[in-house]
């Protein structure tokens, strides 16, 4: 059963991380916005002590064997929901800069997702090194955007050496600079490569493979100038017979008549579209709450309980804001619990990230609207809250393909059935 109140661990989260968003992320918001790719570096240091100090720098999995008090209670598991808390504060924070949080990221979802234990092991433990660490997950291609079976990059084996060479290019590749070039200043990243081990098997063929920084023939071509999450570099990746060592392959190396490597990649984004949602939801509130504050300077009073005819105009607006937002927000929960309880989960997952694109772009966009010219100035964040939401409906998966995921669920038709 989903409890409503928020679990200790998280409550006591979220005050740190409050105080994060507020004290050092949101004065530097603007800067970093108009100086895009310039890297936060004193908040990615920052975040990823404090991340090693509270044991959340680590993805790796827990030692299984370690023994329990039987009599002591068994904690239901919270991790994704965790996630999610956490997300959608320091995206009120700033979402851009969210995205530069030393961590794994969709790279060590993958590994999550489709690795072995010891692969896990070897790649997540990293995360709670020394030195902040980031990873990627480089899917979509030219040809291959939400029809993510349609990838072309190739991973041919080379029976001599045991290794994999890697061809292709991969573009909208999210830290992927971050997790190739910046790792003298920080722990060695990696980017996870999806690739077709057969062109002629289909999605059969599909797999990932491990590729850390300093490989030899892959190379960060190009970086995207962007409407919003402006902190966040975007970038494409050219791998030319770049090799990498024959256990890198995340699931099996052999092709089989099942879609068992694509699955891999669908598991990942079940587990990851509620906390895109999550930093969606993060922008709204702020949105959100900067125009409760700014009409409340204006003395106009926002009075619930009273009949919906009795109110304002700007009062039936607002009132119907909050009410997307918290809608938005029992969806994630729904997600992330069911991620947290081996629930398969893959319609609440897409229903949340369909949810959360909608709300964070009407919200910013009737923040703006209200406060009139003065949101639509620099003067305040309104605007970059504005450009910054509208991603949200666009990676992980875009609003039409996710709405796609949705209507095969619930009607029970097969991919190729409905398009």
């Amino acid at each position: 059963m989903i409890e409503f109140e928020t679990p200790k661990p998280i409550a006591q989260q979220q005050y740190v991380l409050q105080t994060v968003a507020e004290n050092m992320m949101r004065p530097v918001s603007r800067y970093f916005d108009e100086h895009e790719h310039e890297i936060p570096w004193d908040y990615i240091n920052f975040m990823h002590q404090a991340m090693k100090a509270s044991g959340a720098g680590s993805l790796a999995p827990k030692d299984e064997k370690k023994e329990q008090d039987p009599n002591k209670p068994k904690r239901p598991p919270i991790g994704y929901q965790l996630l999610a808390h956490m997300l959608e504060i320091i995206s009120w924070g700033d979402v851009g800069m969210y995205l530069v949080t030393p961590g794994g990221g969709l790279g060590a979802a993958a590994v999550q997702a489709a690795g072995s234990p010891e692969q896990k092991k070897k790649f997540l433990a990293r995360f709670a090194g020394e030195k902040p660490t980031f990873a990627a997950m480089c899917m979509t291609e030219a040809n291959a955007g939400s029809d993510t079976s349609a990838i072309r990059t190739t991973a041919v084996l080379d029976e001599k050496t045991n290794e994999w060479v890697l061809n292709g290019e991969k573009i909208f590749v999210t830290a992927g600079d971050k997790a190739l070039t910046e790792y003298e200043q920080s722990g060695k990243g990696f980017i996870v490569v999806w690739a077709t081990i057969d062109p002629e098997a289909g999605r059969a063929g599909m797999r990932s493979f491990v590729v850390e920084a300093g490989t030899p023939g892959v190379k960060v071509t190009k970086l995207e100038h962007k409407l919003g999450i402006r902190c966040s570099d975007t970038a494409s990746i050219v791998l030319q017979d770049a090799r990498v060592p024959y256990d890198h392959i995340l699931g099996s190396p052999t092709v089989e008549k099942t879609t068992k490597g694509f699955k891999g990649a669908m598991a990942t984004f079940d587990a990851t579209r509620p906390l895109v949602a999550a930093t969606g939801i993060g922008v709204a509130r702020a949105a959100l709450e900067e125009v409760k504050k700014m009409l409340a300077e204006q003395g106009v009073e926002i009075r619930y309980g009273l009949p919906r005819q009795k109110l304002t105009n700007v009062e039936r607006e607002v009132i119907d804001m909050e009410v997307m937002l918290r809608s938005a927000w029992l969806m994630v929960i729904k997600a992330v619990w069911m991620a947290d309880n081996r629930k398969p989960n893959a319609l609440e997952s897409s229903m949340s990230k369909v949810k959360a694109g909608d709300v964070v772009t009407k919200i910013t966009q009737k923040a703006v609207e209200l406060m009139g010219p003065l949101g639509y100035t620099r003067d305040t964040l309104l605007e970059k809250w504005f450009r910054d939401a509208k991603i949200t409906d666009i990676y992980e998966g875009t609003g039409q393909i996710n709405r796609l995921v949705v209507a095969r669920h619930i009607l029970g038709y097969r991919g190729r059935d409905l398009r």
